[in-house]
C-alpha cells in the first residue's frame, strides 16, 4: 500500500489527488446519509411499535418540509457529484498538448512498449517515464480484450483489438509503480503485469539515447532470462519442472519429444527454435493449438538465440 489508506494506494500523479477528494466526498456522504436512514428506521421501529394486539397507530398527516427537504437535498448531491465527476472525466481523457507519446502493445501476456521519437520497443515490460511531465499512452491490442491499470495514477482504460485508445499521466514522484491487466483475457491474465518506472528528466534522456537500455553486450544466456521474464515466457513455462500451460524449461533440451504425429524428436536447438516461433509445427502431445502466442515469430536471431541459450541452461 505504501503511503495509502484502507481505500486507496498511495496517490503519484497529478491526477490522483482530486479522484481520492471525490471519492472521499461519497464514500462520506453516504455514510452519513446511510447512518441517518438506519436510526430513524430503528426510532420509528420502537416509537411506532404496537404495544397490543387491539392497538391502532394513529393516523399521520403528510410534512410538506420533510418531503421537499428529502428531493431537494439528495437532487444536490447528484448535481454536485455529477459536475464534479465530468469535471474530473474530461481532465482524465483530454491529454495535455504537449504529453511525450508511447505506443503500448498488449498480447497474450504481455506489455510492450515503443518509443516512436527514439525508434525502440522495450524487451521488458517495464515502461520508463520522466517525473513530472504529461506522458500520454497510445493503446492497442494484438489479439484479445485487455485493460491498462495503474493504481497509484488512479488510471486505467481498455486495450482494445483493431483500435488505438489512449490515457494520459503525470507522475508527481521517482519510483517503481504496478502496472495491471484488468479484463481476463485468458489462463495466465493474472501474470500480465508491467512496471512503471519513474525518472528523473536526466536519467530518461539517458534511457532513450540507450536505445531502451542496451542490451547487445550481454552474453546470450543473460540476455535470454532477460527475455523469458520480459516476453512473459514464466506464465506457461516454469523453471521448477512444474508444468504450467507448457512445458517446464527444466531438463528439456535433450529430452525426447514424444510428438502428435506419433513420432519423436530430441529437443535440441533446431527444435527449440522451431518450437518458439512455429508451435504446431512438431506440436508435442497434449499440445493446445492456440495456446502458444505468434508474438514470438517478431523476435530476432540475437533474441531466439539468447532464448535458446536460456533454455539450455535449465539443467
Amino acid at each position: 500500500m505504501g503511503d495509502g489508506s484502507f481505500w486507496l494506494p498511495e496517490a503519484a500523479s497529478s491526477l490522483a489527488s482530486d479522484l481520492d477528494v471525490l471519492f472521499y466526498f461519497v464514500i462520506w456522504v453516504s455514510t452519513i446519509i446511510f447512518v441517518m436512514v438506519v436510526t430513524a428506521m430503528a426510532y420509528f421501529t420502537v416509537k411506532y411499535r404496537r404495544k397490543s394486539p387491539n392497538e391502532r397507530p394513529p393516523f399521520l398527516h403528510e410534512h410538506k418540509l420533510l418531503e421537499t427537504a428529502w428531493i431537494v437535498i439528495p437532487t444536490i448531491l447528484v448535481l454536485i457529484v455529477f459536475t464534479w465527476g465530468f469535471r474530473s472525466y474530461v481532465k482524465l481523457t483530454v491529454a495535455p498538448p504537449d504529453s511525450y507519446e508511447i505506443y503500448v502493445r498488449g498480447y497474450m501476456w504481455n506489455w510492450e512498449f515503443t518509443y516512436p521519437d527514439q525508434g525502440f520497443t522495450t524487451l521488458e515490460p517495464i515502461l520508463t517515464v520522466p517525473v513530472g511531465r504529461p506522458i500520454k499512452l497510445i493503446m492497442y491490442s494484438s489479439d484479445v480484450l485487455h485493460s491498462f491499470y495503474i493504481p497509484a495514477f488512479r488510471v486505467k482504460h481498455d486495450v482494445l483489438p483493431n483500435r488505438y485508445t489512449s490515457l494520459w499521466f503525470e507522475a508527481e514522484e521517482e519510483g517503481e509503480y504496478q502496472v495491471f491487466c484488468t479484463e481476463y483475457c485468458g489462463t495466465s491474465h493474472s501474470a500480465m503485469l508491467a512496471e512503471v518506472n519513474v525518472v528523473s528528466e536526466e536519467e530518461f534522456a539517458d534511457y532513450l539515447a540507450s536505445g531502451g537500455g542496451g542490451y547487445d553486450d550481454l552474453p546470450l544466456e543473460e540476455y535470454g532470462q532477460i527475455l523469458y521474464a520480459g516476453q512473459s515466457c514464466q506464465a506457461c513455462h516454469t523453471l521448477d519442472g512444474s508444468a504450467l500451460v507448457g512445458p517446464s524449461f527444466k531438463g528439456l533440451y535433450g529430452a525426447t519429444r514424444e510428438l502428435t504425429d506419433g513420432t519423436s524428436v530430441v529437443a535440441d536447438e533446431a527444435y527449440l527454435r522451431d518450437s518458439i516461433v512455429n508451435p504446431a509445427s512438431q506440436a508435442a502431445v497434449g499440445f493446445v493449438a492456440g495456446s502458444m502466442p505468434n508474438n514470438y515469430q517478431g523476435l530476432g536471431d540475437r533474441e531466439l538465440n539468447a532464448l535458446v541459450e536460456f533454455i539450455k541452461a535449465q539443467e
